[in-house]
């Protein structure tokens, strides 16, 4: 009964009772930013969601306005740190599910949160009692300070009427999802809130077997907290939010919002499965060596609408019948016609493809159900009926959608109407010779039918237009006005308008209630046109610069690797640079002087890595990775070598919550620790970082200025010391020494030692007390290398283990032939016993 009549599809909206806010209306709600600061209250209006109308095809504004609302529930008493999550996008009618069990810092949930980018955050009324605050709410509400908070009541979060609500609203194509959720009774309970919720400020429910829900685990993408997106610029650029010299900004060459919205997603949530992976990349080179599928499919895709808003507005009932719902109906009727018309073209240019990925898409749109509805739509709608641009043109095809002879009166109603234009135009002729003036017609959804002139104002009698024309803007030599019959006349035609669009709007319902059965089609056709338009941007991204497909094995190795997004910005290919990291050498430790490319390599590893787990193809002469399942940076920056309490805190936040959260499978990349403290200091909590981080199996790159790390491989087999080179030029007068930036990453630790001394060197200090500075720092050199020297012993040891791991990673990836293998084999013996001397003695077995 709750989704039968319309008319009884919601409890009494006092009932929902949200917390700390009043009810204003059924469309507005006044909510507080925090229960807790009722003087911080934001009013905000919800308008109904049939008043969207789905866009062009234009990327631009994809993301420009958030439309998602998530409800979050935390489990009590033993079951506390257990999150369910329920979400949905105003735009696009999915449900998207999750539950998962959340450490103390509650990473998981805060990186899903900023994923999602919500409009509004739903949170029971209990986890923000006064004086009794969950960590949770107080984590959420620090990390989204600009989002709007919402209490409802702990009994809406109900796991029981969260099942409920699934049975009914879940479409048939996607009914697996019960056996996923029935036991997880958060996200259920979640769920049922945010539905009730939601139900509320459209004023309209969703169609009976009309969602898309779906279980998102964790465990299937690669966790990438915020600050690491952040650091590493994935899809904001941190100087200037407007700016595209991000990840998102280099491989965005989508044609679609969905395909747009796809790529975002993904690239803050890349994949972890290799089949997956290849699957698209097999897409990708196919795309690539197939020149004529690519420009078909990229030409077929780009005529594409949002067809997930499309969905969202057809699968809503609105509970009030207005001109505006009307309208918003027999729009998006005619886009769901345009939509299906695609179909056919979108087949013919997927007949000739070979991946498998393709070949299945080819399948998906042979469903018989996209012709059904389009015959359906024919036989109501006008063959000629389509989606155009201009708001006069658009609004010629609403009226005159539906085919003459269905409806008398609505016939009587367009002539009426076409009456009135014309009698419009005929006036504003006439206006036009009577006052001897180049008057035009012109329209505008705001000011409808007015007249228009481009005029120098020296032609006017007086430089003035006649009396009877009234509301006078003027834009250079363009002047825009109307007159009282004029204002009239566009009255008679709005009234007009009103019938027609009645009328139409119950053809239109009429129909849709026909094809509802059908319509979950497009939900397939939907994932197919966002997911093909991807692909196609990854390709698109590859024909413009050298890119390589990756492969994935146990290895991170990149041979001359550059940095995606500096390309884009430089006028020259960015200095490339190799990296290897097996299970043997798990940890780098990189060192350079200020301004030698650091900071920019490390990021660069990160970005190759997330653009290889999302299918896309990488800026490399070759590449290797092992898959990641969690990245995680902290970058450096230049005011973090000031000394101050807050950028070390800041300091000590991040390389705890790495800590807490990396395990075997992680990418951690530190740039500059402990540079907010004392040399001391920052040099113990670094060696104290590493020795944590060496006990794991991750993938570890590490750049300091601490040189008395570098010696840390004495101690560990799997460090490996690189630095970046500069050269020293002397000036013509011979007195000066400048320093030249190669770029070039190099095996072994730098010998740019001495920064400060340097900077002294090019400064007034006087020559005697830089001399007796040198000195000083050359002998406290030498005694530190003294003890820090690696005895024969550990140089053995250190040579077995190099060589047991170059032996088993062989074993395991090799692809040699007997003889490559043995010349091979030969290679590593000679390494070995020029590591370690005492080896061609006593090892010759």
């Amino acid at each position: 009964s709750y989704f039968g009549d319309r008319s009884s599809c919601i409890e009494n909206a006092s009932t929902l009772n949200f917390t700390s806010s009043s009810v204003r209306g059924l469309n507005s709600t006044c909510v507080g930013k925090t229960p807790l600061s009722s003087s911080r209250s934001l009013c905000r209006s919800h308008t109904p969601l049939m008043g969207y109308s789905v866009t062009s095809s234009s990327t631009a504004s994809a993301h420009s306005a958030a439309s998602v609302i998530v409800a979050v529930v935390e489990g009590r008493g033993l079951a506390r740190g257990e999150v369910g999550m329920a979400s949905i996008d105003l735009k696009n009618p999915e449900m998207i599910l999750s539950q998962f069990a959340d450490n103390t810092t509650y990473a998981k949930v805060i990186t899903k949160l900023k994923i999602l980018t919500p409009l509004e955050i739903i949170m029971s009324n209990t986890a923000c009692d006064a004086g009794n605050t969950s960590k949770l709410f107080s984590l959420i509400t620090e990390h989204f300070k600009n989002v709007t908070f919402t209490t409802v009541q702990r009994k809406y979060f109900n796991e029981t009427k969260g099942l409920e609500y699934i049975e009914q609203l879940c479409a048939s194509e996607f009914s697996t999802i019960f056996m996923e959720v029935q036991s997880k009774y958060y996200c259920l309970a979640a769920a049922a809130a945010l539905l009730k919720y939601v139900e509320f400020i459209q004023n309209s429910v969703y169609a009976p077997k009309s969602l898309k829900v779906r279980f998102q685990g964790s465990e299937k993408t690669a966790m990438i907290d915020s600050s690491s997106a952040q650091n590493l610029e994935l899809v904001i650029n941190n100087r200037d939010s407007r700016n595209g010299h991000t990840l998102f900004g280099v491989l965005n060459y989508t044609k679609t919002p969905g395909g747009s919205r796809r790529l975002r997603s993904n690239i803050l949530e890349p994949l972890v499965d290799v089949e997956t992976i290849n699957t698209r990349l097999d897409c990708v080179q196919e795309l690539l060596q197939a020149e004529e599928l690519f420009f078909g499919l990229q030409a077929v895709i780009s005529k594409f609408l949002d067809t997930e808003q499309l969905l969202s507005v057809l699968v809503q009932i609105p509970k009030q019948d207005t001109v505006k719902t009307a309208e918003s109906k027999i729009t998006n009727l005619i886009y769901l016609k345009h939509t299906l018309e695609l179909v056919e073209p979108l087949k013919a240019a997927l007949r000739s493809c070979n991946t498998p990925l393709l070949k299945a898409y080819y399948n998906s749109l042979e469903d018989t159900r996209f012709g059904i509805i389009l015959e359906k739509i024919t036989t109501v709608i006008n063959d000629d009926t389509r989606y155009t641009k201009g708001c006069l043109n658009m609004r010629t095809q609403k009226c005159y959608a539906v085919k003459p002879n269905i409806n008398e009166f609505l016939d009587i109603a367009r002539r009426t109407y076409t009456e009135i234009v014309d009698d419009i135009a005929g006036m504003i002729t006439q206006l036009a010779e009577k006052y001897n003036l180049p008057m035009k017609t012109s329209f505008s959804s705001a000011r409808g039918f007015f007249i228009q002139m481009s005029v120098d104002c020296s032609a006017l009698p007086n430089g003035q237009l006649p009396s009877e024309f009234t509301k006078v803007t003027k834009m250079k030599n363009t002047y825009s006005f109307t007159s009282a019959d004029l204002i009239k006349m566009n009255e008679r035609c709005q009234e007009s308008l009103r019938e027609i669009y009645h009328m139409t709007y119950l053809i239109v319902c009429k129909l849709l209630n026909e094809i509802y059965e059908h319509i979950h089609c497009l939900y397939k056709l939907s994932d197919i046109v966002s997911m093909l338009d991807m692909l196609l941007s990854f390709a698109h991204a590859c024909t413009l610069s050298d890119y390589v497909r990756p492969e994935f094995t146990d290895t991170l190795a990149i041979k001359q690797g550059w940095h995606p997004i500096l390309e884009k910005i430089a006028m020259e290919k960015p200095v490339s640079n190799n990296t290897y990291l097996t299970e043997g050498n798990n940890f780098v430790i990189i060192t350079g002087p200020n301004m030698s490319g650091k900071s920019t390599y490390l990021k660069q590893i990160a970005l190759c890595q997330i653009m290889a787990q999302i299918g896309s193809y990488v800026p490399a002469e070759y590449c290797s990775f092992r898959i990641a399942e969690q990245i995680f940076t902290r970058i450096g920056m230049d005011d973090d070598i000031e000394t101050n309490a807050s950028t070390f805190m800041k300091e000590m936040k991040e390389i705890t919550y790495i800590i807490q959260n990396a395990n075997d499978k992680s990418l951690i990349i530190i740039d500059e620790l402990g540079r907010g403290t004392s040399a001391e200091e920052g040099i113990g909590i670094c060696y104290a970082a590493c020795e944590y981080l060496l006990n794991l199996k991750a993938f570890t790159l590490f750049a300091t200025h601490f040189l008395e790390l570098c010696h840390i491989d004495a101690l560990y087999p799997n460090v490996e010391n690189y630095h970046f080179e500069v050269q020293h030029v002397r000036s013509s007068a011979g007195n000066r020494e400048k320093i030249t930036y190669t770029y070039t990453l190099s095996k072994g630790y730098t010998e740019e030692k001495n920064y400060g001394l340097k900077a002294a060197e090019v400064s007034s200090l006087p020559s005697s007390v830089i001399l007796d500075a040198k000195e000083i720092t050359n002998h406290i050199a030498k005694q530190v290398l003294h003890r820090q020297k690696s005895t024969p012993e550990v140089m053995k040891q250190r040579a077995v283990y190099h060589l047991a791991m170059r032996l088993v990673q062989t074993a395991r990836n090799s692809r040699l032939d007997p003889d490559s293998l043995r010349i091979y084999l030969k290679g590593l013996k000679k390494k070995y016993e020029a590591s370690c001397p005492a080896a061609g003695q006593n090892d010759e077995q």
